[in-house]
């Protein structure tokens, strides 16, 4: 079987593609940064991907999407919820995982993954940017550095300060309270790191502990991060070579089991909102007093141990 298959994963801030063989080999994958949700962002990490897979869009076998965007993907017959995708990715990738933490640009998710890379359990935060790289975004611009300056700047800090605040729009104005205090850009860095790091820890314990644990998403990339999350656990956190392609290396592995098979109901869409929260919510600040929401259950790796 000599099949080319495509994964797109269109999620809150940037767009991923893979290209897999029938035997989940990834031939092409891309990754690119939008502003929102966009079908241009979308379109551009196709190509990236079916160019470096040397693959012609009308030569594809099959094509599934998944992420915010699923719905705004041309000629796909399937489209599976990024919980699903997440895990599936993540288990090829990383073989015997059992927690998977993804961490995106606008949410955050816990995983619990069965021994079959299927998804068991899993919970995402509810109706705010606290905790997601929006956070980390809304810190570099606080601190005046750069977004990939931050990971050593949070490493060099030695004191943990208060950070009250978690949500993105109030965050900013105690980091900037912080500052006018004097005190080492480095500290506040760790320390809202640290804060976090205590959100992603609440995710988890909707769906309980397990391991080997992966971190996924944008966030990944972040070894301060990476750091925290692994102290804070008292585990090994194991990353991905890619870790934001998961989601789309995921789907790519679903359009290859799917291939051939027409859509029926194992194939609905199990739609996680847009803005994930009670019914009615529409995930707006407005009347936010800055508390933070509580989680809502919805159901080769570099390993970085703890300090």
């Amino acid at each position: 079987m000599t099949g080319r298959y495509l994964g797109v994963d269109l999620g809150s801030t940037t767009a991923k593609a893979v290209v897999a063989d029938a035997g989940g080999t990834i031939l092409g994958a891309s990754t690119v940064q939008m502003g929102a949700v966009s079908q241009r962002g979308m379109q551009r990490a196709v190509d990236a991907a079916l160019a470096e897979a040397g693959v012609a869009a009308e030569g594809l076998a099959g094509t599934v999407a998944t992420g915010y965007g699923r719905r705004l993907v041309p000629g796909v017959a399937r489209t599976f919820t990024e919980i699903t995708c997440h895990a599936r990715g993540t288990a090829a990738m990383c073989p015997g995982v059992r927690l998977v933490i993804d961490i995106g640009g606008q949410d955050s998710k816990a995983i619990t993954v069965d021994e079959d890379g299927l998804v068991e359990d899993f919970a995402m935060n509810d109706r705010c940017a606290s905790g997601t790289g929006r956070f980390y975004e809304v810190l570099a611009r606080a601190l005046e550095c750069e977004l990939d300056e931050l990971p050593a700047l949070a490493l060099r800090g030695s004191r943990d300060l208060e950070v009250s605040s978690m949500c993105a729009t109030f965050a900013e104005t105690e980091i900037v309270s912080l500052l006018a205090q004097g005190l080492p850009a480095a500290d506040i860095a760790s320390s809202v790191h640290r804060a976090i790091t205590a959100r992603t820890l609440a995710l988890v314990a909707q769906v309980g502990k397990r391991t080997p644990v992966v971190l996924t998403g944008g966030v990944a990339r972040n070894r301060a991060a990476v750091r925290f999350l692994a102290d804070a656990l008292d585990l090994e956190v194991q990353v991905p070579a890619r870790p934001q392609i998961t989601g789309a290396y995921g789907a790519a592995l679903l359009a290859v089991e799917s291939a051939g098979r027409a859509p029926d109901q194992a194939d609905a869409d199990m739609s996680v909102p847009l803005f994930p929260g009670p019914p009615g919510s529409d995930r707006s600040c407005t009347d936010c007093d800055g508390t933070t929401a509580s989680v809502v259950e919805l159901g080769p790796a570099i390993a970085v141990r703890p300090a």
